[in-house]
């Protein structure tokens, strides 16, 4: 595999460690935790608690991205993270 760079080496591995971290928590192997956040917070039917203070707690972590946990799923969505060959 091909990067343009470190900096880009160093934002895939951390998207790996963050799925890696939503797999172990019991979601999906190939979503982010806040991707899952996002779902289970704003898109649920009837969304819990804990998942509307995760979101809170997500966004203000990375409070310097506008709305985080939803930006991680529509790159989710769209595969963003993947190459554009397999897009």
């Amino acid at each position: 595999m091909k990067t343009s760079n470190g900096r880009e080496r160093l934002r895939l591995i951390l998207i790996a460690a963050d799925q890696l971290l939503n797999t172990l928590a019991g979601g999906w192997p190939d979503e982010t935790l806040s991707s899952r956040i996002h779902r289970r917070a704003v898109l649920a039917a009837q969304p819990r608690r804990r998942w509307r203070i995760a979101r809170r707690l997500a966004n203000a972590l990375f409070f310097a991205q506008r709305d985080h946990c939803q930006s991680a799923y529509e790159r989710e969505r769209t595969r963003s993270h993947l190459p554009p060959e397999m897009r």
